[in-house]
């Protein structure tokens, strides 16, 4: 899939122009590698991905229009041997797992160094993963605990949109018995002390980002 015979072609995807134009900096330097596309976001992706065929996406996860999570989902159904590498500012775990699960080669935070994310690059253009020290410290904090089920994503979803028990159980043609049931196996699963502070938790380990 190379774009030329001796270099290989990188897509950025990020829905900040700095971000983008720091990264064709950082690529650029490298005498085999080149920008040849941006994408603005996960929509944007796609299409560029299907255009350009790259060696390698570098993408962000929450963006507007169709965010990261959903542009891998469709690419790797299309290109089942795409090199993807997350960059982005959240480390949650769960976040974390469903990009892997989903198709992603390896994951770094915005926070990464020059030579971090070269690595990550020439990593995955050889087949190895890479995964940012604080992404695996956050995943290992959550080692062996149980992780919510679709069923309670979507109860915590409306939760977090302000729905009462009751508003949940009409929605979700359930009664409100069988709610409470689900928040507290919610606030189990996460520690948490209340509603509100379940979303907060879910939001920050990356549970919300995009639902089943």
């Amino acid at each position: 899939m190379n774009v030329t015979k001796d270099r290989f072609g990188i897509l950025v995807v990020d829905d900040h122009p700095v971000m983008r134009d720091g990264l064709r900096a950082v690529v650029e330097q490298e005498p085999d590698m080149e920008i040849t596309g941006e994408a603005s976001d996960g929509k944007e992706a796609v299409e560029q991905f299907r255009k350009l065929l790259p060696d390698v996406m570098l993408i962000d996860l929450q963006m507007p229009v169709m965010d990261g999570l959903q542009a891998i989902t469709t690419i790797r159904s299309e290109f089942p041997d795409a090199t993807i590498i997350v960059l982005t500012t959240f480390p949650g775990d769960a976040r974390v797992i469903r990009a892997f699960t989903l198709g992603a080669t390896s994951y770094l935070l915005k926070t990464a160094r020059r030579e971090e994310i070269i690595k990550a690059i020439r990593s995955a253009l050889a087949g190895r993963h890479i995964v940012a020290p604080e992404v695996a410290q956050e995943i290992a904090s959550h080692a062996g605990r149980e992780g919510l089920t679709d069923r309670e994503i979507v109860v915590l979803s409306l939760v977090a949109q302000g729905r009462s028990n009751r508003q949940i159980a009409e929605a979700l043609n359930i009664t409100e018995d069988t709610v409470k049931a689900r928040m507290k196996s919610i606030m189990a699963k996460l520690g948490a002390e209340d509603r509100t502070h379940a979303v907060m938790i879910a939001v920050k380990r990356g549970f919300l980002d995009s639902l089943p």
